[in-house]
């Protein structure tokens, strides 16, 4: 059993997939091309924003996005405590401040309270100056947009997206990756749109923002790579890369479709037994990952035994909160909010297998181990 069976997808869609990449072999162009322009194309109109710009990673799309929003020294940028480390690891990359933010504790996406409440705490310190608002769709489903949203506008603050685990969800019929002043992905293998390396895209509606990123990206460039008007970045998303997702693009929806029928299979079984997923009304998550929280790590380590000696792959998103990470402890001054919901998820979180090939009598073997493990 996989965690995420990117063979069994691969298998299923080989000779289009091949193809592809056939094409841009045969094609003998392997940065840029028409491949990548169609892929920018067709996911700006994915989720309905003006420009898509393609770039290597998605750690680089976050970076890339602050450095076009102009984020920079004595700038707090708040961020979920629970959340992968390249979610904050960019603030100080362009000499910024992470603030860490506790999340909900039903979707644990950042909560707009304690966002909030930490808002205030800076403007009270009077060291930093609130900018910005990085705002993650954790495991697949969005942030509470619309809430945040108030949140910036009342302190004159920037939005930021962080839709790398988010991508194909949905608030309404409105996409993720279109709620923010400028929004991310990233295309590792294992996000619900990935490819067979690394990739990322940044999504705005602003045209100067996309200009700066369009030549960020590739050095600085001016006119072209060779006139360089600004320190930049070398982030460009390979064309064989670029043809393997527009094939994979044209199946998303229907694999986000089966994902949340084995989503609520889990939830169906899973209910009485452990904290399962809850989507918010209006919501639909794209399910990058299934996450279950159990009584307590102890519970948590038992639990994982019996599933690895019955062959059942498990995962642990995030083992601990950004705050508490080494890297960041030269931040502590600033960084020190209250993060309890954080720190409980933290220690009873699992992540179980997650995907389209997943059947019924894989999701009713696994959650008789589980039950098996807990009762």
């Amino acid at each position: 059993m996989e965690f995420r069976d990117l063979k069994a997808q691969y298998l299923k869609n080989k000779t289009a997939i091949d193809n592809a990449i056939q094409s841009v072999l045969l094609s003998g162009h392997f940065i840029g091309g028409e491949p990548v322009k169609q892929l920018e194309e067709k996911l700006a109109e994915y989720v309905g924003v003006k420009h898509c710009i393609t770039c290597a990673n998605g750690t680089d799309a976050l970076q890339l996005a602050l450095m076009a929003l102009g984020i920079g020294e004595n700038d707090a940028v708040f961020v979920p405590d629970f959340t992968f480390f390249s979610t904050a690891e960019v603030v100080p990359w362009v000499n910024a401040t992470p603030i860490f933010v506790d999340v909900d504790v039903d979707t644990f996406n950042i909560s707009p309270q304690s966002l909030e409440e930490a808002i205030i705490s800076v403007i009270k310190e009077g060291k930093l100056i609130p900018k910005a608002v990085i705002a993650v769709d954790l495991f697949g489903q969005p942030a509470d947009f619309y809430a945040i949203r108030a949140i910036t506008q009342k302190y004159d603050m920037l939005l930021l997206e962080d839709g790398a685990q988010g991508f194909g969800g949905r608030i309404g019929n409105k996409k993720a990756c279109s709620f923010g002043d400028i929004a991310t992905t990233s295309f590792f293998p294992a996000k619900p749109l990935g490819c067979y390396g690394d990739g990322g895209a940044v999504f705005t509606d602003n045209d100067e923002w996309a200009e700066l990123i369009s030549s960020y990206k590739v050095h600085g460039k001016g006119e072209d790579k060779y006139d360089n008007v600004r320190i930049g970045l070398n982030s460009r998303l390979d064309t064989i890369q670029a043809a393997i997702l527009l094939e994979k693009l044209k199946f998303f929806d229907e694999e986000i479709d089966i994902c949340n029928k084995v989503a609520e299979e889990y939830t169906l079984r899973l209910k009485d037994i452990v904290k399962t997923p809850i989507v918010k009304e209006g919501m639909t998550s794209s399910w990058a990952q299934y996450t279950v929280c159990v009584q307590n790590s102890e519970v948590r380590k038992k639990v994982i035994k019996v599933l690895n000696e019955n062959d059942i792959p498990t995962g642990i998103y995030y083992k601990r909160p950004l705050h508490q990470q080494e890297a960041f402890q030269f931040e502590r001054q600033y960084n020190r909010k209250n993060c309890s919901v954080t720190e409980n998820i933290c220690g009873c979180c699992l992540s179980l297998p997650m995907h389209t090939y997943l059947d019924m009598r894989d999701i009713q073997y696994i959650t008789e181990k589980i039950a098996h493990a807990i009762i």
